[in-house]
């Protein structure tokens, strides 16, 4: 409090003069914040997003991908972001609609046969189907930080599409698209052709890899071409985290410091394990006076001596005045685990793994393992969704393309055209902790009317309509032969909420029990 405060305002309302006190020990925190200091670290980094990227993005991925090379626990990382991400294969289902409202069944299931087909073969150099063509474009998404993919459809000179329709897929690491390709007279930057609001117009991408100028077993390629890609074909899927960012960054980026401590305390603690293993023993000389000098041999040299450890052994040859000793290793470090669990927890949560998929380390209680699978789910299903939408949704309406371009499908007057891109995408399934606990809360959950038995059926990873036909296929086939499922039905009435239909019978006695306490135990 200064002078004025204390001699002038205390007198006339010393509330008044303490808030004005508070007020300004307020602000002077607040500045204090902002300055610099031997405690308080200070950064002067303005940049924009991709002025930082163009010098950090190509040692970071660099880093990425040397560890899911050289790492263990960084390739379980990606195996549990894709696994929950993509899983076995994010699958379409068709939505198209007729105009009176009800589904096109006909031309849904016509998609459907196609899309049977066209999977198996839609990549165009033939090394993956589709759904091991999502799960490599995930991996190179979270670890290189972005990844490209170009739709192909119809007849192009030297493609030979897998399938009768005219649809093909091509997967492009990052590296295709140069990072050091900026032309700013024709808005290209990084890359990346974009209009005057920052909206992709084209990809400048590279017709081969730029690391075959080292050569691979083809032959070194002596010269780059770049060829501009439309931005309507193209598809771009990047781990972004600020605004007008135009590249992506790998989810490593956070965490690189400290997988490499991981990794690097991985390393010592095996070294000392193995050199602990092998014990080691010296011989004590003893007091000076009482050691004798062994005598030399022939070469006048003094013999060496050798001695085998193994179990029961007996030392019966030792000089007057020496002793064995051994050399203590203090290993196993017993504060290791603790130790490296905080840094691996610390490393899950920088690249939005988790922890316990990570680890492999599955201790606890119920309540704790379901609470950390309900927050990662949000965190896999956000990741699942961009995935969606800028692959799989994508991918479909260029499916739909070809399909009636080729004449495979031919779409009636009665379809609502306006819903022939329309499409479900089916995402992988919870899983589950305890699978009897988890059904019976789906089966609560339909009997309650807050969801559908087609959603549920997609939770588990399904389609709604492939599942029903299978039902009825079943149901016939179990009728025709004569086959009794046992406890058919069972499951449904165990599941019937108990509601009491009329209040219990009074007993005797209870009237006078509810007038004898009042309040605090009072007899009325």
């Amino acid at each position: 409090m200064n002078w004025f405060d204390r001699h002038i305002i205390e007198p006339l309302s010393p509330r008044w003069a303490l808030r004005r006190a508070a007020a300004r020990r307020a602000l002077r925190a607040y500045h204090e914040a902002a300055e610099p200091s031997s405690l308080h670290k200070w950064r002067t980094d303005r940049r924009s997003a991709n002025a930082i990227n163009e010098r950090a993005m190509l040692p970071i991925r660099t880093q990425a991908r040397h560890l899911e090379e050289n790492y263990d626990l960084a390739t379980g990382v990606l195996d549990v972001l894709v696994s929950n991400t993509v899983g076995t294969g994010i699958q379409p289902e068709p939505q198209v609609m007729l105009l009176s409202g009800e589904p096109a069944e006909d031309v849904n299931r016509k998609l459907l046969k196609l899309y049977d087909d066209w999977i198996h073969s839609c990549e165009v150099t033939r090394q993956h189907g589709y759904y091991g063509w999502q799960r490599i474009m995930a991996r190179s998404w979270f670890r290189d930080g972005e990844v490209f993919g170009q739709r192909i459809v119809g007849n192009v000179p030297g493609l030979e599409h897998g399938t009768v329709l005219p649809y093909s897929l091509e997967g492009l690491e990052a590296d295709f698209i140069p990072m050091e390709f900026n032309d700013l007279s024709r808005g290209i930057r990084q890359g990346i052709e974009v209009n005057a609001w920052g909206k992709p117009r084209g990809y400048w991408a590279y017709k081969n890899h730029p690391g075959d100028l080292m050569g691979g077993g083809f032959g070194p390629i002596t010269t780059l071409q770049t060829k501009r890609v439309s931005a309507d074909i193209m598809m771009h899927l990047a781990v972004r985290k600020r605004l007008h960012q135009l590249r992506g960054v790998s989810v490593f980026a956070p965490a690189l410091n400290r997988f490499d401590d991981i990794k690097e305390i991985d390393e010592n603690e095996r070294i000392a394990a193995r050199v602990a293993s092998s014990m080691a023993a010296y011989i004590k000389k003893g007091q000076p006076d009482l050691y004798e000098a062994p005598e030399a041999d022939e070469s006048g040299q003094p013999p060496r001596r050798q001695m085998f450890m193994q179990a029961g052994i007996i030392f019966d040859d030792l000089n007057v005045g020496e002793e064995v000793g051994t050399i203590d290793t203090t290993r196993p470090n017993n504060d290791l685990i603790a130790f490296r669990d905080s840094n691996m927890r610390a490393a899950a949560a920088g690249v939005g793994a988790g922890y316990s998929s990570t680890s492999k380390n599955y201790d606890g209680t119920y309540s704790s393992q379901r609470q950390e699978l309900v927050e990662q789910f949000m965190l896999y299903r956000s990741c699942t969704g961009d995935f969606v939408f800028r692959i799989c949704q994508p991918t479909w309406d260029s499916f739909v393309d070809a399909a009636l371009i080729s004449g495979a499908v031919m779409i009636r007057p009665t379809v609502d055209r306006t819903t022939l891109y329309d499409c479900t995408h089916t995402a992988p399934p919870v899983p589950w902790i305890d699978p009897e606990k988890e059904v019976k809360a789906k089966i609560l959950k339909m009997k309650w009317g807050f969801a559908s038995r087609p959603r549920i059926i997609r939770e588990f990873g399904d389609n709604p309509d492939q599942v029903n036909r299978e039902i009825v296929r079943d149901q016939q086939e179990t009728e025709r032969l004569g086959v009794k499922i046992i406890g058919d039905g069972d499951a449904a009435d165990e599941m019937e909420p108990q509601m009491p239909d009329e209040p219990p019978p009074k007993r005797k006695g209870d009237a006078r029990s509810r007038q004898r306490m009042n309040g605090h135990g009072k007899t009325q």
